[in-house]
């Protein structure tokens, strides 16, 4: 029987993945930014209807981490062009990669939640 690859198969290996980690972390962290991209997992949305689904977000928050999230490549900003004139965002295909892990953490979220509270 073949032995499962872990992430750590050698000492060597784990400042590698810890910086991969940090990579990762440094990019999806704060409070808001996760939020965000979830919301777009369901479809594009403009800065009002974001900033309704995000309880407590303010707009200046938004404003800031749409742009980081844009200029990392995770989302589209268009203008479009109807009157009045509007924004849409989106993610890209690159951002749509964070969907099984924004999965992963909302069901061990679900999980530890029930661990703490039992319910």
């Amino acid at each position: 029987m073949e032995k499962t690859k872990t992430i750590y198969e050698e000492e060597a290996d784990c400042s590698k993945i810890l910086f991969a980690i940090q990579d990762t972390l440094d990019l999806i962290s704060g409070k808001w930014k996760i939020k965000v991209v979830g919301v777009l997992l369901y479809g594009k949305r403009n800065f009002t209807d974001l900033q309704r689904k995000i309880d407590g977000l303010g707009a200046k928050m938004l404003s800031k981490e749409l742009q980081d999230l844009e200029i990392n490549g995770l989302i589209t900003r268009t203008v479009n062009t109807s009157k009045p004139i509007t924004v849409t965002y989106e993610l890209t295909p690159y951002g749509h990669t964070l969907e099984p892990i924004i999965q992963a953490l909302a069901d061990w979220g679900i999980e530890h939640r029930h661990q703490i509270t039992g319910r």
